[in-house]
Order: structure tokens, then sequence, then C-alpha cells
């Protein structure tokens, strides 16, 4: 049992990468002249929710959320990191809210999401002081041109322990701090049981409902009081907790 089992993750998995592909190529040339003026950028976004839509259909994955509401204006949303499927979700979540990603630099070398993510989200160099700051100021104009940043602060997919978290970076926090926006935190409780890192080989894979919790906004007033690492502890907490229980 337990390698039929495997074998069907297995398959399931690369049916998710064929998937992909199939509608990254689909959507690739229709989107790439959208993406060459800020005022364009914010015009792609309806094409990006609705291609999340599709590959979530297509992949079989639904989404179950509690009820609630978003700020009016920019915002930070914090989220745990377990599956490559929290990037895709992210877009029906919030359809109408236009979102940048946050993301490690290494996706640059990606043959045709690097196209994508070079143009549109903001890359983290890790290490490198000069190109971490240019990457702090690129997220704080994206804020002041309208765009809502999401930020996975763990810093990556953990190797091990999911869904507990790691340790959290301060970069979203600061950010938040400095632009005076609120916070959204984001729990999600089950990607990795849908889609395992695929590291793993033989990681879990399958169809299914991905359960999310979106917490009470985190307002700009409560970040104003708060250090940063009072900030980044609390958050830490907040998305945390639903993991627990």
């Amino acid at each position: 049992m337990k390698w039929g089992t495997n074998i069907g993750a297995l398959i399931y998995r690369y049916y998710i990468y064929t998937v992909f592909l199939l509608t990254l190529l689909f959507f690739y040339f229709p989107l790439l002249p959208f993406l060459t003026t800020e005022h364009r950028k914010k015009a792609s976004y309806p094409i990006f929710v609705w291609w999340g839509y599709l590959f979530r259909f297509l992949i079989g994955v639904r989404i179950q959320k509690n009820h609630f509401s978003t700020p009016e204006g920019p915002f930070v949303i914090v989220a745990n990191h377990t599956s490559y499927l929290d990037i895709f979700l992210m877009y029906s979540l919030f359809p109408k809210h236009p979102l940048l990603f946050l993301g490690k630099a290494e996706l640059l070398n990606y043959p045709l999401i690097g196209t994508f993510f070079r143009k549109l989200h903001i890359p983290v160099f890790r290490g490198e002081g000069r190109k971490a700051a240019q990457s702090y100021i690129q997220s704080l104009r994206s804020i002041d041109n309208g765009w809502c940043l999401v930020i996975f602060p763990e810093g990556g997919i953990p190797d091990e322990g999911c869904p507990q978290l790691a340790p959290f970076k301060e970069g979203a926090f600061k950010i938040a701090k400095s632009k005076h926006i609120p916070i959204v935190p984001i729990t999600f409780l089950n990607n990795y049981e849908l889609f395992e890192d695929p590291i793993h080989f033989w990681g879990k894979a399958r169809p299914g409902t991905a359960k999310v919790v979106v917490h009470p906004i985190i307002p700009s007033e409560i970040i104003k009081e708060l250090s940063l690492q009072e900030l980044t502890n609390y958050t830490r907490e907040v998305v945390g907790s639903k993991l627990n229980t």
C-alpha cells in the first residue's frame, strides 16, 4: 500500500509540473507586453489571478478559508511557507489587491520564471549588503505605487519539521514599520500535505482542499508601538497559533 501511495504521489507530482509548464507557456507571451511599464504591470494582475484559478482547477486543489477583511491601501502579507502551492493560492485569496512577491534571488536563474520574477517581483539577495539594500528600496517604491507585498519571513520552505515555523527574518516588519502600513498574517495549514517541497523525491502530493486561515489585520497603530523584534515575535506567534491546534 505504501509503495502504491508513493508511486501515485510521484505521478501526481509530475502531473503538477506538466500543468505548471503548459500554463506558463500559455500565459508567457501574452503577459510579456504588460511588464514593460509600471502602469501595465498593474493591468497584468487579473491575468495572474486567472492563471492561479486555472492552475488550481487543473490540479484539483480547492481552498477552504475563513471570512476576512483587508485594508483598503497597500499592506504586507506575512505567511508561513511549506509548499510552492502557497504562492499560487495568494492570487485566489487576494484577487482584487495587486501583489508582488519578495523571493530568493536564485529564482532569477530559472528559465521563463526568471523573466517574470525579474520584471515584476522583487529578488532578495542574501548576504549581499548592497543588493539587499536595493531590494529594500524597491520594496518601498512598490508600496508607494500601490502594490501589496507578499513575504514568507522564514526565508524559504524549511528543510524539515513542517508545518512548524522556522525563525522569522525581520525584513517584512521593517518595511511595514517604515511605510506605516498594516500586516495581514496568514497560516497555511496543510499545503505541505498536498504538494511537499520537490527536494523530497517521494514527498507527499495529492489533490484536495487547501485549508487557510487569514488572521485579523495587525493595524499600523500597533505596528508603530512595537519594536521591530516585538513585532516580529508577535506576528510569528499569530501565524503559529493555528499550527498548534
